[in-house]
């Protein structure tokens, strides 16, 4: 006998509300939502223009393969009229990478995408295997987040693409957002609770834009999709990620997350309001590593500041200490303003004479890799 109709089948209903209980849904209904809640998020912050090319940031895993399934069937659902394609970066990890490479591989042919690969090898001839083997395991995420967000740019540019799309969902803002209070650095709410941030021309990148058609999905509701879809993904997280910072986060989340189901949309929406609060984010506001692993957020930036001018936290900000009626308190941190410019090295967009990236990199041809990860303040500094 076929199944009972579900809630929605039974009262007709076009839509939910959150939190939604997958129990009451039937396999069609929820891939029905699911799609038209993606389509919804993507028309309400219109994030793509037809005759738009868009690069899929591509890992293989099952973010970036939902990403790549669902952006595929809306876009011929309802005629966007932009053409997608698929841009993995191959950090050189053996029995991780080299295995999930094979997925997209396979993606690009069960979607028919085009596939571009580039690897850290080739930009900056060392592989995370290479950069572990010498910074080990604490820290070495730092390394990740900021080569793999260069990459995609320079990969983006590389084809000509001006749109990145990644796949992190609703958790990984979560967790992101999390993550930025327990550092005490509000300043960077701006760029990691918006669904588009951009990175400016530089002289081998055209004015990079990042969206995440995915922020406000659950991470369950995307291993669902899969599953009912049957797609193919790979499941195996990143051998070196378990020294993180954001496995910390995640499974306080998690905790938090069954006391209260809707806890991690809160959380995103709190940040949110917390990055109105500070000022909105600089149109220029650099994203972070995106798609599958790389989620580190490590690129600095500010909240409301003059027009090509961003604010850097470090770790030489100091809070001035004081009291006031007989009370102590602690004055606000105040951020430096900087110019954005060009790398004297590399070229790449920076705030600073040297780009983080060509920073870590001397780091590691003089052997200095674990001081200079101490210093940026360990992964996403």
């Amino acid at each position: 006998m076929p199944p009972p109709p579900c809630a929605l089948c039974t009262t007709n209903r076009a839509a939910i509300v959150r939190p939604k209980d997958h129990s009451k849904l039937c396999k069609s209904c929820f891939i029905t939502v699911f799609e038209t809640e993606i389509h919804h998020t993507i028309t309400s912050n219109n994030l793509f223009h037809r005759g738009e090319r868009i690069a899929i940031g591509a890992s293989g895993g099952k973010d970036s393969t939902v990403l790549a399934s669902v952006l595929k069937t809306l876009n011929e659902r309802y005629d966007y009229g932009v053409e997608l394609t698929l841009l993995s970066i191959d950090e050189g990890i053996k029995g991780y990478r080299d295995d999930s490479l094979e997925t997209v591989k396979r993606n690009a042919t069960q979607y028919s995408m085009p596939l571009t690969i580039l690897g850290y090898a080739e930009l900056y001839g060392w592989t995370m295997d290479q950069v572990v083997s010498q910074v080990g395991k604490k820290g070495n995420c730092t390394y990740c987040g900021v080569f793999r967000r260069q990459a995609l740019d320079r990969g983006a540019a590389r084809l000509g693409i001006q749109h990145v799309v990644t796949g992190h969902n609703a958790d990984d803002v979560a967790e992101t957002v999390l993550m930025n209070l327990l550092r005490a650095d509000l300043p960077r709410l701006s760029r990691t609770t918006s669904i588009i941030t951009s990175t400016p021309s530089t002289s081998d990148t055209t004015n990079i834009q990042r969206s995440k058609p995915l922020k406000y999905a659950y991470e369950k509701e995307i291993v669902l999709y899969a599953h009912h879809k049957g797609l193919d993904y790979f499941s195996t997280e990143c051998i070196y990620s378990p020294e993180a910072f954001r496995g910390s986060a995640r499974a306080l989340i998690k905790n938090l997350e069954r006391v209260r189901p809707s806890a991690i949309l809160d959380i995103v929406r709190s940040g949110e309001d917390m990055a109105a609060l500070c000022g909105p984010a600089p149109a220029h506001a650099a994203d972070d590593g995106g798609g599958g692993c790389g989620r580190t957020e490590s690129s600095d930036i500010g909240g409301a500041v003059a027009p090509g001018l961003e604010v850097e936290i470090t770790s030489a900000t100091v809070q001035k200490r004081g009291k006031k009626g007989g009370v102590a308190y602690v004055a606000p941190r105040q951020g430096k303003g900087q110019v954005m410019g060009k790398c004297e090295v590399c070229g790449y967009l920076s705030s600073q004479r040297v780009c983080k990236a060509c920073v870590l990199l001397e780091g590691l041809r003089k052997g200095r890799a674990r001081r200079g990860v101490e210093i940026e303040g360990g992964e996403g500094g």
